[in-house]
C-alpha cells in the first residue's frame, strides 16, 4: 500500500483482551491507521475499549475506532487474531494448543466471511502453531498469513546485547529464529554491530562476549516466564511488536523481520510454520531469506521444528 492510500489504512483486531489493545493503544498513537475495528466474544468489552481508545483523539492523528461483530472486518487491510487463552505461571506457549487452534479454526472463516483476501497477523499463542493452522483452514497464500514469531526475542536480544556494548539498539544486528518459545534459536553468528562482526568488535573494545552468552540466551528465552511470575501476562512489549509488522505491511517498506511463516525447503523444512528473517511487504512475506547459519545454528534450527511437529501432531496436522 502506498503512503498516499493512508485515508483508507484500517486494521481490525479480532480478541480485546490485554494483547490486542496494548497492540491497538500503540496502533493508535503511531498514526498509521484512519480506522481501527474491534472485534470480541463480549461486545461490551470490544465497546468500552472502543470508547476508551476514541477519547484519546485530541492527543493523536485522527483515528476512527469502532466495536462491532465480524463485519468490522470487512475492507481491513490486516486482521490481527489475538483472541485466546492467555499463558499462565507455569505453562509454556505449547500448553495452549489445543484451545486455541479450536479459537482459530472457529475464527478465520467469520473473518473471510467478510473479507476473502486480508493479510491475517496472528499473535495468539502457540503463534508458530496457530499460524500453521490458519493457514491452512484460510486457504490464502501462505505469505498473506503473518506469524508475530520471533520478532519480540529478536528485539530483546538486540537490547541485551546493546545493553553489553553501551550502544544504540537500532545499530545492533541479530536474530532469533525458530520457534517462538524454548527450542527458539539465537544466531550468534550473524550478530553485528554496526556492520561489525561481533567477534571483530569484541576484539576492539576488550569486551568478550564468550562469560556472557549463556546469561543473554536464559534472559531471552526466559523473558516471558520473569513477566508472568512478576504480572500475571505479557502485552506491551509484543503490542509494538505487532505495530512494526503493520507498519512493514501498511507502508510498504520491505523491512527485513523474524515473523513465523510456513517452509517450503529452507535448510530442508517443509509443512512446519516458524520463523526465519523475511522480507515484508504490502502482500505480506514477500520472500524468506535462508542462507546458511553455523552448523549448530541450523542443528537446533531443525531441533526447534520437530518440537512443532509434536505440537501439530497433537491437534491432527
Amino acid at each position: 500500500m502506498n503512503r498516499e492510500n493512508a485515508s483508507h489504512r484500517k486494521v481490525v483486531v479480532v480478541g480485546t483482551g490485554l494483547v490486542g489493545m496494548s497492540y491497538a493503544y500503540a496502533l493508535g498513537i503511531k498514526g498509521l491507521v484512519r480506522e481501527i475495528g474491534l472485534v470480541n466474544r463480549t461486545l461490551d468489552k470490544a465497546q468500552g475499549e472502543a470508547l476508551d481508545l476514541n477519547h484519546c483523539q485530541p492527543f493523536v492523528n485522527p483515528v476512527s475506532v469502532n466495536a462491532g461483530g465480524f463485519e468490522m472486518c470487512r475492507d481491513a487491510q490486516i486482521v490481527v487474531i489475538a483472541a485466546g487463552v492467555n499463558q499462565e505461571q507455569g505453562q509454556t506457549r505449547l500448553d495452549l494448543i489445543e484451545k486455541n487452534a479450536a479459537i482459530i479454526k472457529e475464527t478465520v472463516p467469520r473473518i473471510l466471511e467478510y473479507n476473502p483476501e486480508p493479510i491475517l497477523l496472528v499473535v495468539s499463542n502457540p503463534v508458530d502453531i496457530l499460524t500453521h493452522v490458519a493457514i491452512k483452514v484460510s486457504g490464502l497464500p501462505p505469505g498473506r498469513v503473518i506469524g508475530s514469531g520471533t520478532v519480540l526475542d529478536t528485539m530483546r536480544f538486540r537490547s541485551l546485547l546493546s545493553e553489553v556494548y553501551e550502544v544504540d539498539a537500532r545499530n545492533v544486528h541479530g536474530y532469533v529464529v525458530g520457534e517462538h518459545g524454548d527450542s527458539e534459536v539465537l544466531v550468534w553468528s550473524r550478530v553485528n554491530i554496526a556492520g561489525i562482526p561481533l567477534l571483530e568488535y569484541c576484539a576492539a573494545c576488550g569486551k568478550s562476549i564468550a562469560a556472557r552468552k549463556k546469561s543473554i540466551e536464559d534472559d531471552v528465552r526466559n523473558a516471558a516466564y520473569h513477566v508472568i511470575q512478576k504480572k500475571q501476562a505479557t502485552y506491551y512489549a509484543i503490542g509494538l511488536a505487532m505495530v512494526r509488522i503493520t507498519e512493514g505491511v501498511l507502508m510498504n517498506q520491505h523491512s527485513v523481520l523474524t515473523v513465523g511463516t510456513l517452509m517450503r525447503g529452507e535448510y530442508g523444512l517443509s509443512n512446519v510454520c516458524l520463523s526465519l528473517p523475511c522480507v515484508v511487504g504490502s502482500n505480506g512475506i514477500e520472500r524468506v531469506l535462508a542462507s546458511p547459519f553455523a552448523d549448530d545454528e541450523e542443528h537446533a534450527l531443525l531441533d526447534s521444528a520437530s518440537v512443532l511437529r509434536e505440537g501439530l501432531s497433537s491437534i491432527g496436522y
